[in-house]
């Protein structure tokens, strides 16, 4: 007789319990909940000090906005979407908060295409986010560019002063084109050597601010000048 009315009495609280549970998601579903809405948005970023507005601005979340089910994903598709974001994730809190975190691209470059300057970053992703201008004492790509640009980038740091933009060649090897108008085409193996024999010949003879076209040194054993 006990184990019955123990039953019974579970049973009686899993409907309960179920009702109570099925109710509440029918109201946040339909919005006829306070649980429905967003009370505040928090973005958080990879990077500190960042300006997370355009961020805010593709969230297009206010106070009191609905952010369940289909909407949440949708949101977070177009925050994935904004300039410079890597990867992002939303989630709404139980408290009301909409929750954002987003991994940004770090730039570490520039690349143009001859009219405006977007961001690069070490992986070779361009960042739709251009200027009109070349930030200072940056390296600066064209046309395609590789998976790995940070070797590159370290090796040209000592040329920037002479240096226009970096150009990838048949995929395989560089082009360095200075500010006076010269093409240094840099071996397929190890660059970053040619480019540091190229500093001590500009160092010794002022190679780079001689009348030339061409800095040729895709042969290890000779330099050609034309």
């Amino acid at each position: 007789m006990k184990r019955s009315i123990w039953f019974w009495l579970y049973f009686i609280v899993a409907i309960l319990l179920a009702v109570y549970f099925a109710t509440r998601i029918v109201m946040i579903g339909t919005g006829n909940s306070k649980l429905a809405y967003v009370r505040s948005l928090s973005i958080s970023a990879d990077t500190p000090n960042k300006d997370l507005t355009s961020i805010a601005a593709a969230a297009a979340v206010a106070p009191k906005t609905r952010a369940y089910g289909q909407t949440l994903e949708q949101i977070n598709a177009r925050i994935a979407s904004t300039a410079g974001v890597r990867n992002a994730a939303t989630r709404r809190l139980p408290n009301g908060n909409l929750s954002i975190q987003v991994q940004l691209y770090q730039a570490v470059a520039q690349w143009t295409d001859g009219l405006q300057y977007y961001p690069l970053s070490a992986d070779g992703t361009i960042v739709n986010k251009p200027t009109d201008t070349k930030n200072p004492n940056t390296i600066v790509f064209r046309g395609d560019v590789p998976n790995d640009i940070s070797d590159i980038i370290n090796a040209a740091q000592g040329i920037i002063a002479d240096l226009d933009y970096l150009e990838f060649i048949e995929n395989r090897r560089w082009n360095l084109h200075t500010l006076g108008g010269i093409t240094v085409m840099l071996p397929e193996d190890d660059p970053a050597a040619a480019i540091a024999s190229l500093m001590v010949l500009n160092n010794n003879h002022q190679l780079l601010a001689k009348d030339v076209d061409i800095i040729d040194m895709r042969d290890s054993a000779r330099i050609l000048i034309k």
